[in-house]
């Protein structure tokens, strides 16, 4: 994962509410199209989710831009025509299409893969093909920028500003009880609340040094943020994956395919980056099915439709799994809480003012996570067949309002962080 720096078999049982949320005709019954993705690394959340069924209803992430602020995006591949609009490079001046990662993996191409991208390599395709990607490359840790100031907070209120319903980090930068402001930079602060008083979803990984280190990193530590954590194909939580007190739910985060930013090339990568980015591509989903919600509604429907909730918060589960077909098609409570939006809330106004002395200061520049590099995917021949893994449920859990308000709210006042990160 990289700085701003990522599922589960769990099989959803197929319901009447599709009936009810598509229209009197519903969905006409059909065998689910194969699973996408190579064999070693199936594409496993299609089938869970039944996304080809929501396709067939016309649920595919239309009207939807996702800004991705990361390194940039390979506008070039074929598999992503025509879904990569023209954005902005914070580093190297430019649109953004052009993907800034020194490795051939290319962190921006391959998250934008997952979110949006068509078939062609291995059969690997992004989970809202109809949703747009407005790229934002900033300094990152790995790229050939990476000496520049880092330009986060410009880059969030830049993306929100240019038509970005969903803003996607799948990056992070480690803070420490050192850190001035806390687990959150002031100017970096103000960007996420502008973003969201103006109507955008603000997403980002929560990081990758669990069990045991669990390392405060922002932007998923800001306020207002929707902080993504991993899971494993049998719903377990990935041990890099960071147990924290502000994590807002998981996905799917281990053994992801993904396009590279070298064009025919695939990997398989394991991270809270590519968790983040199906979040943000059922984000899509979802606002595509409901047009009129608010980012505040959207998150309130991911929210309440977690699988299998349970009545406290954890630091490694954060309030539950994402199941983004429930979150399309299940009736989501009018009354249900959203404890992201309800900690921001008091603090938007007196936030979201344009900086003054303290948004001058450089950003540090970002930092990579530590975790072992994505595995290339053999393109020539089919990759091979791999055990199947149990189908199991992994917890997911609704927590107190209370404890998220406590935790994140010391940001704000900029008290001093504790050395230790409660861990679940």
């Amino acid at each position: 994962m990289r700085r701003a720096g990522p599922p589960m078999r769990c099989r959803v049982a197929a319901t009447a509410l599709s009936l009810a949320l598509f229209g009197a005709g519903g969905v006409a019954p059909a065998a689910e199209a194969a699973t996408p993705g190579p064999s070693s690394a199936p594409e496993y959340w299609f089938d869970d989710w039944h996304i080809h069924e929501l396709w067939r209803a016309g649920v595919r992430g239309q009207g939807v831009t996702i800004a991705e602020i990361d390194t940039g995006v390979n506008a070039a591949l074929p598999q992503l025509a025509g879904r990569i609009l023209p954005g902005r490079d914070f580093g190297n001046g430019g649109n953004g299409q052009v993907d800034r990662d020194v490795n051939a993996f290319g962190h921006g191409t391959a998250m934008a893969s997952i979110m949006v991208a068509r078939p062609g390599v291995l059969g690997i395709e992004g989970m809202a093909p109809a949703a747009k990607v407005l790229p934002v490359a900033v300094p990152l840790r790995g790229t050939t920028d990476q000496s520049a100031p880092g330009r986060l907070p410009e880059a969030i209120r830049w993306a929100a500003d240019h038509g970005a319903r969903v803003i996607s980090m799948s990056i992070g930068g480690t803070r420490t009880p050192d850190s001035p402001g806390g687990p959150c930079p002031a100017d970096e602060q103000r960007a996420v609340f502008h973003a969201l008083r103006v109507g955008a979803i603000v997403i980002a990984a929560v990081g990758n040094t669990g069990p045991t280190r669990n390392t405060v990193e922002e932007p998923g530590a800001c306020l207002g943020v929707v902080s993504v954590g991993a899971v494993d194909e049998t719903g377990s939580v990935a041990r890099f994956s960071a147990r924290e007190p502000y994590l807002t739910l998981v996905a799917p985060g281990v053994n992801i395919p993904s396009l590279g930013r070298v064009a025919g090339a695939a990997y398989a990568g394991d991270g809270t980056s590519q968790a983040a980015a199906i979040v943000s591509a059922a984000a899509a989903l979802v606002w595509s099915r409901y047009p009129r919600l608010s980012g505040q509604q959207v998150v309130t429907r991911l929210l309440a439709t977690v699988d299998d909730p349970h009545p406290r918060h954890s630091p490694a589960y954060g309030y539950g799994l994402l199941d983004a077909y429930r979150a399309v098609t299940a009736q989501a409570p009018a009354s249900v809480g959203n404890p992201v939006y309800a900690t921001a809330a008091p603090f938007l106004s007196q936030y979201a003012r344009p900086s003054t002395g303290l948004g001058k200061r450089p950003a540090p520049a970002a930092t990579r996570r530590s975790l072992p590099r994505p595995s290339r995917l053999p393109v020539a021949s089919p990759a091979s067949s791999s055990p199947e893994v149990p189908v199991g449920i992994g917890l997911a859990v609704l927590g107190l309002l209370a404890l998220v308000a406590v935790v994140v709210l010391r940001g704000v006042s900029r008290r001093r962080l504790r050395s230790g990160v409660p861990r679940g």
